[in-house]
């Protein structure tokens, strides 16, 4: 089977790309993945069996809703030209294409039309990520236009995949009909994320870490403001802010303000692998995003990745967190709330036989939760849509049959 991976992302960071195009190829399929390029990397790569084109340059510099629109269309105008091309020399069977920004799929336009099935893969939920993103309302026209367009996307598509079980119960109410639609959340590779001996952290430092993005709703501000509170009491505490984003430059800011430059670190982009690395030598990982509309329903797969690291959690109180797992696993503080996750984090460092606690009841919960158990749901799905596909006549079938 050929399938391709298109998707508005650095792939080689994108863990939950890799784990759908890594496991269809250790099964012996043919995997190409459309994404984005750093500066300097080649448009061409192999990474680990998947053919990976880095068809447009991105850095993540936009100032407004303007400017980022323009790198979309960009990138949906390349991706379409790229695909069809690549589809007439060898045709896909499977499309996947990973949202955001929904309108993404149509670029599998000719594709689709001879006979390619497509997913669309809802990452973020797009009106109310570009609420969030850009201070937008529910009522405003922009966000009544999106959900138009998420239902147009969706209609388009042969099937969707919505990253958390909050936001399909949405979906279901106001876009896709349920047997049209499925969740699977971002469950850790245990082949990258897994237990590992801890490196004694020089000068005893106690070392707190946040891989991901690096935006406003994240809530990586309150975690630098919580450091700052406890920059008395626990001298050596470290902050590791592992990732990249819009907002780097304002924490940069916030760290020099705070006289925080011996606590607190920004190390930009690093690989998925290195990522793993740098998990493992943390004593607490830290997930300090906003409890807003968007944030409030938001899964990242962070929390279930220090948990299968045998990384105690400190994560904000939220919905969807909330929704998978309990304070046996997780040591929540309220959203927004710098002191209250100064007063968590300080109570863990005191308390290593809690930290310990946390960690064995969500090293249970990793062990039924993990991509290697639950990429058969994936690839099942993935199986169905060809076995339909071969069932029903494509573009080039009827011109086939009709030159004849």
């Amino acid at each position: 089977m050929r399938v391709c991976m298109l998707a508005y992302t650095f792939y080689e960071k994108d863990n939950r790309v890799r784990r759908y195009a890594e496991a269809l190829v250790k099964r012996g399929d043919q995997v190409d993945a459309i994404a984005l390029a750093r500066e300097g990397q080649p448009s061409f790569q192999l990474i680990k069996g998947v053919r990976v084109f880095q068809i447009q340059k991105r850095t993540i510099d936009e100032t407004g809703p303007v400017s980022y629109l323009i790198k979309l269309l960009s990138f949906f105008f390349r991706s379409a030209w790229f695909l069809t091309v690549s589809h007439l020399r060898e045709p896909y069977d499977i499309i996947h294409v990973h949202s955001v920004p929904d309108f993404e799929v149509f670029a599998t336009l000719i594709p689709r039309l001879m006979g390619a099935r497509v997913i669309l893969d809802i990452h973020d939920i797009v009106p109310e990520f570009y609420g969030s993103k850009f201070k937008v309302g529910e009522r405003s026209l922009i966000f009544r236009m999106l959900v138009l367009l998420e239902r147009l996307s969706i209609a388009y598509s042969n099937h969707v995949i919505i990253s958390n079980h909050l936001w399909y119960e949405k979906l279901v109410k106001r876009s896709v009909r349920p047997e049209k639609c499925t969740a699977i959340i971002n469950y850790p590779d245990l082949s990258i994320f897994s237990r590992r001996p801890r490196p004694t952290p020089p000068n005893g430092d106690f070392v707190m870490c946040y891989p991901g993005g690096i935006t406003w709703h994240q809530g990586l501000d309150i975690a630098i403001q919580a450091v700052s509170l406890l920059r008395d009491r626990v001298p050596h505490l470290k902050f590791l802010i592992v990732g990249d984003g819009p907002d780097r430059e304002k924490l940069k800011g916030m760290i020099l303000r705070e006289h925080l430059e011996d606590r607190v670190s920004i190390s930009g982009f690093v690989p998925l692998e290195r990522v793993a690395e740098i998990v493992a030598s943390s004593d607490l990982g830290v997930v300090p995003k906003r409890k807003d509309s968007f944030g409030n329903e938001a899964f990242s797969t962070k929390i279930m990745e220090f948990m299968a690291m045998n990384v105690p959690v400190v994560a904000s109180r939220t919905l969807i967190d909330e929704h998978y797992f309990t304070e046996e696993m997780v040591q929540f503080f309220d959203s927004g709330n710098a002191e209250d996750l100064a007063d968590r984090i300080l109570y863990l460092i005191q308390n290593p036989g809690h930290r310990s606690a946390l960690c064995e009841f969500s090293s249970e919960f990793i062990a039924q939760n993990n991509w290697e158990l639950k990429k058969q749901e994936y690839l099942t799905l993935i199986d169905s849509l060809t076995l339909r596909s071969h069932n029903r006549p494509s573009l080039r079938g009827l011109l086939h049959w009709s030159k004849g």
